[in-house]
């Protein structure tokens, strides 16, 4: 019998609602703009990306070595019966994803921008997660990811709605990109020691801890310094000052990482939550602002 609890955590259920965040951030800034939110393109968008989301997921677990566990205590036999069920159900997701583009194609609710972005979408999540590129496995898969939440999500959600591009998508999603990579570099610290043993490499792996601890404080301060310049790009203060609340949580999550770095208790259950709070908090906000004024 498959465990479908085992299913549902390899679905990597909070980057799933930080997708949904990101992307609900693109329809808000249309919407901002003066754009009716055409509901149905946007659940449509939003069920797809969630589809080719988990199915990549759980095809970088489908294509883990045989000898790499994906269960505690697991047999051979349960280990494939689980990495079957696996293939089978991310092959069913990617089916349902394709069903949505054409439904949105026939529907004519794909701009052409839309449809483009939407085949780049997929083709990053299948070097992601399927060999030969196999990212997820090389040490760049978090760049990936960053990518698509930061960017390639709203932009799709923006593009559903307004149907073209706006810098003003560029002035929000480049920031969160940033504070992407640092909340998925801080994801790797807890299994640093598991990836060195079966030999799978992350970013972290790449840079090393000494590389790694200073490359996430920069990237936390370059996102917050970009917000901070807005005003002098020509946008509303009003649209960004809310995105500062977040920056006690990315303060907190600074020191805290660097302490761990100098020898100090690493409590990684604390530590990957305050990455999620200061990412998914900054999302909100920024989200948030776009949808009410």
């Amino acid at each position: 019998m498959l465990n479908f609890r085992t299913f549902g955590k390899l679905a990597r259920p909070v980057q799933l609602l930080l997708a949904a965040l990101t992307y609900s951030l693109g329809a808000g800034i249309a919407r901002y703009l003066g754009h009716p939110i055409h509901v149905a393109a946007f659940g449509l968008g939003l069920l797809a990306i969630l589809s080719i989301q988990v199915a990549a997921y759980w095809l970088v677990e489908y294509f883990r070595l045989p000898f790499m566990p994906l269960e505690k205590d697991e047999t051979p036999r349960h280990r494939e019966a689980l990495r079957s069920g696996l293939f089978q159900s991310a092959t069913a997701l990617l089916t349902v994803a394709g069903a949505i583009v054409v439904t949105l194609f026939l529907t004519r609710l794909l701009p052409l921008s839309a449809g483009v972005l939407f085949g780049l979408i997929i083709l990053f999540f299948v070097a992601y997660a399927v060999p030969p590129l196999r990212l997820s496995d090389a040490g760049y898969g978090e760049l990936v990811l960053a990518v698509a939440l930061g960017t390639l999500f709203p932009a799709l959600s923006f593009l559903l709605q307004f149907r073209d591009f706006h810098r003003l998508l560029t002035f929000a999603t480049f920031p969160l990109t940033l504070l992407a990579l640092a909340y998925l570099l801080v994801n790797d610290f807890p299994t640093f020691a598991t990836d060195l043993k079966y030999g799978r490499n992350t970013l972290l792996t790449r840079l090393t801890w000494q590389r790694a601890i200073p490359t996430h404080h920069f990237l936390v301060l370059l996102a917050f310094m970009f917000f901070a310049t807005t005003p002098f790009l020509g946008f509303p203060w009003g649209l960004v000052w809310p995105v500062f609340l977040a920056l006690p949580f990315a303060v907190i999550q600074v020191f805290w990482l660097q302490r761990i770095a100098m020898g100090g208790r690493a409590l990684w259950n604390f530590t990957t939550t305050l990455a999620v709070a200061t990412f998914g908090l900054a999302v909100y906000l920024l989200a948030f602002t776009f949808w009410i004024r």
